[in-house]
């Protein structure tokens, strides 16, 4: 399956503003639709008192005759105070506006963050690893910022400037004459063309900007997650070399990025330079044809200049809100990928009363071209241990997958206790199983957090309990800081067996009628295993247990025992059994022990090396 590109092609689409509309106008948030009401009227003032104050001010050039004693300086004044009043009431509403509408555009950034990042956990397995996890994380976080340039730029700039426009055209044409106003329009009409224009042909540069700085960070994120292998192979300079490629392109885009940029801030310059002087040219004509005053004069001239402002961050204002469209569709394309895997309408709770597991002629598939399970079939009474053991790529992890529902199956049915796990809540199927799975990944947080993840909300003392039946809590209390020791990213801080124990720990917390053990034990040395595995024993008593496991001495007292290969189930039965069979699990059985043979005649050596054979008098000749 495959899934869109972050980046669109082309000009960015409006359609993200159209998603946001809800957010922006919430339904059940009167005082949110209230803000939004007051904050137009405050732009709207702050517009106005923005158009006048030039008006005043040319008005006030007018009462200074040449003559000093015809000025009226109590008009004058009465002027000059009004210009300054406009001027604060000018910023007053801007601030007002932008003060009340705050927690209308926080709670939009925030509800959509928050509803795009709860989607991306309902995805499917295949989707997240099918993605790469930093570049996943950055079309959340530049979506976010994205609503913000949007709400930001769109509502307090682009429609300020239109409404400015607006009004400073009907000055200009009440005051003055149409000549200007329209010679005004039409400045405006090709600083805006050229504008969009030119940020449109730059827009592909801030696409592959967006590109290479996404894939630079998901190098950056997998290199360090994956620390310890690049030390193990010496690939330092290999990292740095594919981060280093990544950088040139963002740099390479960066360059052209920036020409573009000197390129229309030139262009722009000229237009305005060029509208400026015919509005001054056809105002001072009027002026010596005794048509206007020089008040008007002085009023026009700060009309453009004022109007220039908001115009001169056009392009910025363009760049943001065309950057701010095209991140905000890619986080809206993600919050709108649908789920692969999806509860079906009706779907009820899972109710266990005994946990009985049943999988009936299950036909499975990854890929339709590759056939992972063909058709197995087998039943875990409830309360009873089945195991299932193969040779690796035989299916066994994918059992669990689907009994998970992280996939749906191709045919067949899985049942517990009787109901079809697909007409069940996956949220209700989740919460009746409980797994130690072969790779245990920890948060970066405390001992006591990953314990108590199995049980959010769980006590102390229950707490304690778990790591005490995973054998882990001596440990726990020989570190500095005990329960509140870090673990370090994704658990490195920890050996691979004491992650395994902590998930063992957080399994038991959970306290699931059902449990899966997937290669529990594979981390974790000879003597270890021992101990563990009467933890496991214990917890799994009275309970249904599927175990998944490479180790077959882990699983010599399961009720039943199924040997995976290709798919198939090729052979099953109790552990003396199997041996008398002489088959499958015979073989694997007495390669294991062979190998188990050799490691403790290695360990003899390494202990007393006078007991090794005389290897030069043992050689042929």
């Amino acid at each position: 399956m495959a899934h869109p590109v972050e980046e669109g092609s082309g000009a960015p689409s409006f359609r993200p503003l159209w998603r946001l509309m809800p957010y922006l106008w919430p339904k059940a948030r009167p005082d949110l639709r209230a803000r939004v009401l007051v904050s137009v009227v405050f732009l709207v003032l702050a517009t106005g008192f923005t158009s006048i104050s030039p008006l005043l001010f040319g008005w006030a050039v007018d009462q200074l005759r040449p003559s000093p004693a015809n000025i009226a300086l109590g008009t004058v004044l009465s002027l000059i105070g009004a210009y300054i009043v406009s001027r604060i009431l000018m910023q007053a509403c801007a601030q007002l506006r932008d003060g009340i509408f705050a927690k209308v555009q926080y709670h939009a950034m925030r509800e959509v963050a928050v509803e795009t990042f709860a989607h991306v956990h309902t995805l499917s397995l295949r989707f997240h690893l099918e993605r790469k996890t930093g570049g996943l994380s950055r079309v959340i976080e530049r979506g976010t910022k994205g609503i913000d340039s949007i709400l930001s730029f769109a509502l307090f700039s682009i429609f300020p400037t239109i409404l400015l426009l607006v009004f400073y055209s009907l000055i200009l044409l009440v005051q003055i004459n149409a000549w200007v106003a329209l010679s005004t329009i039409v400045m405006v009409a090709a600083y805006t063309w050229f504008t969009f224009w030119i940020t449109r042909w730059r827009i592909r540069f801030r696409r592959e900007m967006n590109q290479s700085d996404t894939d630079a960070n998901t190098k950056a994120v997998d290199s360090l997650l994956n620390f310890e292998t690049v030390k193990y192979f010496g690939n330092e300079t290999h990292e740095t070399r594919r981060f280093g490629g990544s950088m040139e392109k963002y740099a390479d885009a960066s360059i052209q990025s920036q020409v573009s940029l000197s390129i229309l801030n030139t262009g722009q310059a000229a237009i305005m330079a060029l509208g400026l002087g015919l509005v001054m040219a056809l105002t001072a004509i009027g002026i010596t044809q005794g048509q206007f005053s020089i008040g008007l004069f002085v009023a026009a001239n700060a009309i453009l200049i004022q109007l220039y402002q908001p115009l001169n961050l056009l392009g910025t204002v363009y760049r943001e809100i065309t950057q701010g469209l095209v991140d905000m569709e890619a986080m809206f394309r993600l919050l709108h990928q649908p789920c692969e895997v999806q509860d079906r309408p009706g779907a009820t709770p899972l109710v266990v009363s005994g946990g009985e597991i049943r999988f009936e002629d299950v036909v499975f598939a990854y890929d339709p071209e590759r056939i992972v399970l063909k058709g197995i079939s087998f039943t875990v009474p409830a309360g009873r241990t089945v195991a299932i053991v193969g040779p690796s790529g035989a299916g066994k992890s994918t059992i669990s997958r689907i009994l998970y529902r992280f996939y749906d199956i191709k045919s067949g049915q899985v049942t517990i206790d009787g109901q079809d796990i697909r007409a069940v809540t996956q949220a209700s199927l989740r919460a009746a199983i409980g797994i130690v799975p072969q790779d245990t990944v920890l948060f970066n947080d405390t001992v006591r957090y990953n314990i108590a993840y199995g049980r959010i909300g769980a006590g102390e003392a229950e707490i304690q309990e778990a790591a005490r039946l995973a054998q882990i809590d001596r440990f726990i209390t020989h570190l500095p800081q005990g329960y509140d020791s870090m673990v370090g990213e994704r658990g490195l801080k920890l050996s691979g067996g004491e992650k395994q124990r902590v998930a063992i720990a957080r399994t038991i917390l959970k306290n699931p009628p059902i449990l899966l053990l997937d290669e529990a034990t594979s981390a974790l040395d000879t003597g270890t295993e021992r101990d563990i595995q009467s933890a496991l024993n214990e917890v799994s008593r009275n309970r249904t247990a599927l175990v998944i496991a490479h180790r077959l001495s882990t699983v010599i007292d399961a009720d039943e025992i199924l040997v995976l290969d290709h798919g198939a189930i090729i052979e099953r039965g109790r552990h003396d059994a199997l041996l008398a069979l002489n088959g499958h699990y015979a073989a694997m059985w007495n390669r294991q022990r062979e190998a188990a043979a050799a490691r403790a005649r290695l360990r003899e050596v390494e202990d007393d090396p006078d007991s090794a054979p005389d290897m030069e008098k043992a050689a042929p000749v």
